[in-house]
């Protein structure tokens, strides 16, 4: 009997000059989760892209709960996105994204 996964919702807010694809930032986040835990790690973590808002630089990203604390360490540790310097925030974290969305008031 397999439990059900417990999602926590991320926002974030990316500082950077340039605009990023959601692949480019996902391949960015992905890669520095792998950098930091192994390909099993990152497998761990079912991370996934909920939303990207290109203009507002405004990013939903869902990840398990027990992988939080791993998820939140990598997105610290991204300086560049392709090869442009960039930084990536967290705003809130949240377990629906509906308190997400009231959190960050969007």
């Amino acid at each position: 009997m397999r439990r059900n996964v417990r999602w926590r919702y991320l926002a974030l807010r990316v500082d950077a000059e340039e605009l990023f694809t959601s692949k480019e930032l996902m391949d960015t986040i992905w890669g520095s989760v792998s950098k930091l835990y192994g390909e099993y790690g990152a497998s761990r973590t079912g991370l996934a892209l909920i939303d990207y808002d290109v203009e507002e630089k405004f990013v939903i990203i869902r990840a398990t709960h027990t992988s939080l604390e791993n998820v939140r360490t990598a997105i610290a540790s991204i300086t560049k996105i392709g090869n442009k310097p960039a930084a990536i925030h967290l705003l809130a974290v949240s377990g629906t994204i509906k308190a997400l969305l009231k959190k960050t008031r969007h």
